[in-house]
C-alpha cells in the first residue's frame, strides 16, 4: 500500500486518507439523491438511476485511485444532468435514450484522445495565476453551495441575495452554522478529522431540531434496482441537433473536470516541478472511462467533484482516499436509508470552511501586474457568480489574452491559450445567437 500510494512521499498516513476518504463521501452524498431525482422526470426510473450513479461513482472514483492516485472522487455532475433532463429531453423534444447516447460518444472521444494528450494539453497550458485563481474560485463555489445547501442565503425580493434570519421555527440554518462553529474550533484545536467530525456531530445535533428523524422500524439495507444497459439511439447521430448536444457535454465536462483537478492540485500541492498537475494523463482518463459507464448504465456526464476538496482538507494526498470514497458509493447501494439520515445542514458547514482553505492561494496571484492580477479577479468572480467552474474557466482565459495583449505582452501566450480563447468566444458567439439575444 506505501508503495503503489506513496503515502509517506506525499507526507499522509492511512488514518487520515481513510478521513479523508469517507469526508469526500459525505459531501457528494447528496447526489445519489438528487441525481435520480432529476433524471426521473425526463421518464427515467428513479430507482434505475440511483443504482447507475453509485456504480458509475464508485468505478470512475476507483479508475481514479489506481491510475492517476490522486484523491479526486467522480459522480454524474449536478449542471449537466439538469442540461441533459431540462433542454435536451423536456425543451428540445429528443428521447433519454438520444440524450446517452451524447454521453456516451463524449467519453469515447475523450477515452480516444487520451493517448494524444490534447487534454493534457489543454491543462498544462493554462496560465499560473490562471491556476490559483482556479482554486480560489472554486474555494467560492463551493462555499456559495454549501451556504445554499445549509439555507442561511435565499434570493431575496430587494437584492439579489440574503442572508435568513435565525429561527426555531426554520432551525436548518442555525444548525449549519453550529455545524461551523464545531468544524472551525476543532480545526484551530488541530483535532484530526475534524471535518468529518463536524459532519457526524452536526447529524447528530440534528436530530432533537427534527431535521433529522430516524424512522420506526428503520432498516439500514435496502435492496437495489436493476440500472438501465446499453439504452442508445444511434439513429440521429449525424444531425445537427446531436452535434449541439455531443458539444455542449463534451466542453462543459472538459473544462469542470479540468477546474476540479486544478483547484485540488493547488489545494494539496500535488504539483511537479513545472507546477503540473501529478499524473493528469490518469485523472482525465478516469473521467472519460466514468462517462461512458455511466451513460452504459443509464445516467448523464460524470465527472469529478469539486466536493474532493472537502476531503484534501482532512487530509487526503493521495488515491487510497479515493478507494474509500469508491467503496462507500457501493455500499450505498445496499445502505441507502443509512446515508439518507445525513441532512445537508451537515455537510454544507464543511463546503463552507473548504471555501476558506482554497482562498489561501490568493496570496500567490500577482495582482501588482494587471495583465495577470484581472483575468484571475474575473476567473474567481465568475465561478461563484455564474454558478459554473466551466464559465469561470472561459472568461477568465479571454481575459488573459486581451490583457497580454492590451499591456504589449502578447508573447506571453501560448498557442494553445490563443486557441482555447477563440473557442471560448465562439461559443459565447454561438449561445448569444442560439437564445436570439443578437437576432
Amino acid at each position: 500500500m506505501e508503495k503503489f500510494f506513496k503515502l509517506r512521499e506525499r507526507g499522509s498516513t492511512v488514518h487520515r486518507e481513510v478521513f479523508g476518504g469517507i469526508t469526500t463521501f459525505l459531501a457528494m452524498a447528496y447526489i445519489l439523491a438528487l441525481n435520480p431525482g432529476i433524471l426521473k422526470d425526463c421518464g427515467m426510473s428513479q430507482g434505475a438511476v440511483f443504482t447507475a450513479t453509485a456504480v458509475s461513482a464508485g468505478i470512475a472514483t476507483l479508475v481514479m485511485a489506481f491510475c492517476a492516485n490522486l484523491p479526486v472522487a467522480l459522480a454524474p455532475g449536478l449542471g449537466l444532468n439538469a442540461f441533459f433532463t431540462y433542454t435536451v429531453v423536456l425543451q428540445m423534444g429528443c428521447s433519454w435514450q438520444f440524450a446517452l447516447t451524447a454521453v456516451f460518444l463524449e467519453g469515447l472521444l475523450f477515452v480516444l484522445l487520451s493517448p494524444f494528450g490534447i487534454r493534457e494539453a489543454i491543462v498544462k497550458s493554462i496560465p499560473v495565476s490562471m491556476r490559483k485563481a482556479i482554486a480560489v474560485g472554486i474555494g467560492l463555489f463551493v462555499t456559495l453551495i454549501g451556504l445554499s445547501n445549509a439555507g442561511i442565503v435565499r434570493q431575496a425580493s430587494g437584492t439579489l441575495i440574503e442572508f435568513v434570519n435565525l429561527s426555531t421555527s426554520n432551525p436548518g440554518p442555525l444548525v449549519a452554522i453550529i455545524g461551523l462553529i464545531i468544524i472551525i474550533v476543532l480545526n484551530i484545536l488541530k483535532v484530526p478529522g475534524a471535518i468529518l467530525l463536524g459532519v457526524i456531530l452536526t447529524t447528530l445535533i440534528s436530530i432533537p431540531f427534527g431535521i433529522t428523524s430516524v424512522p420506526k422500524n428503520f432498516s439500514p439495507v435496502s435492496v437495489p434496482d436493476a440500472p438501465y444497459f446499453f439504452q442508445f439511439e444511434f439513429s440521429h447521430v449525424l444531425t445537427l441537433k446531436f452535434f449541439v448536444v455531443f458539444f455542449t457535454f463534451l466542453f462543459t465536462d472538459m473544462f469542470d473536470t479540468i477546474g476540479t483537478l486544478l483547484g485540488v492540485a493547488e489545494q494539496a500541492n500535488l504539483k511537479d516541478k513545472d507546477g503540473n498537475i501529478v499524473n493528469v494523463k490518469g485523472a482525465l482518463l478516469s473521467d472519460a472511462v466514468g462517462t461512458m459507464v455511466g451513460a452504459c448504465l443509464g445516467t448523464s456526464t460524470v465527472t469529478s467533484f469539486v466536493e474532493s476538496t472537502s476531503g484534501v482538507a482532512t487530509g487526503a494526498r493521495t488515491g487510497l482516499a479515493s478507494v474509500v470514497t469508491g467503496v462507500l458509493f457501493f455500499l450505498a447501494l445496499f445502505l441507502s436509508p443509512l446515508f439518507a439520515l445525513i441532512p445537508s445542514v451537515a455537510t454544507a458547514p464543511a463546503l463552507i470552511f473548504v471555501g476558506y482553505l482554497m482562498m489561501k492561494s490568493i496570496a500567490k496571484i500577482e495582482f501588482s501586474d494587471p495583465t495577470e492580477g484581472i483575468p484571475a479577479f474575473i476567473a474567481i468572480i465568475a465561478m461563484p457568480f455564474a454558478y459554473s467552474i466551466s464559465k469561470g474557466i472561459s472568461w477568465g482565459i479571454i481575459a488573459y489574452v486581451i490583457c497580454k495583449v492590451a499591456g504589449g505582452k502578447a508573447k506571453q501566450v501560448s498557442i494553445v491559450t490563443w486557441i482555447l480563447a477563440l473557442i471560448f468566444i465562439a461559443d459565447i458567439i454561438f449561445e448569444t445567437v442560439k437564445t436570439g439575444v443578437l437576432v
